[in-house]
């Protein structure tokens, strides 16, 4: 009879600790869904077409994808206590090929993922040194600027690829 009963204590754990950290999991649950669909239409956009841009005025493709890799430090190393590795225009400037561009973007990935790993809610109100220099604000803050600055482009990304002829992930189910 023990081992039914471990089994049912070890499927409600992750529930568990939901429960306990909820604003904390909220906004890990928006990290990964924003990071899924940046990811995703990184991939889904062609080689060939990652210096498309609607006009002259904007980025291309890829900038924004180099521009959102070089955020994601800023943001998650405030988050995190430390200074930004590398300078929000860094990948832009390095960054030319779609495997050079993609693999910026899954290494800041890597980077926030921590951040967000190891939050949980008392962390998320403590105060840390806002991103970009701009005061002081919550950790929370940093992480959810964070996302919702990936979000941002990730509407640019769904605009390209759109007038490129691919669905994008979030509406394709993917």
């Amino acid at each position: 009879m023990l081992r039914p009963t471990l089994a049912m204590l070890c499927l409600m754990l992750p529930s568990a600790a939901l429960a306990q950290n909820p604003i904390s999991g909220a906004i890990r649950e928006g990290w990964d869904g924003a990071k899924r669909n940046f990811t995703r239409a990184t991939e889904a956009m062609p080689d060939a077409r990652f210096n498309f841009k609607p006009v002259d005025t904007v980025r291309t493709f890829g900038q924004i994808v180099a521009h959102v890799a070089g955020a994601n430090y800023i943001f998650c190393a405030a988050a995190r206590g430390e200074k930004a590795p590398y300078s929000e225009d860094h990948f832009e400037k390095t960054a030319t090929t779609k495997a050079a561009i993609a693999k910026a973007l899954a290494d800041s990935i890597a980077y926030c993922d921590a951040a967000y790993k190891s939050l949980d809610d008392r962390g998320a109100a403590e105060m840390v040194t806002a991103p970009f220099g701009s005061g002081k604000s919550a950790r929370a803050s940093a992480l959810m600027g964070n996302t919702g600055h990936v979000q941002e482009h990730y509407g640019n990304l769904v605009t390209y690829l759109r007038i490129n002829g691919i669905v994008p992930p979030s509406s394709s189910g993917q």
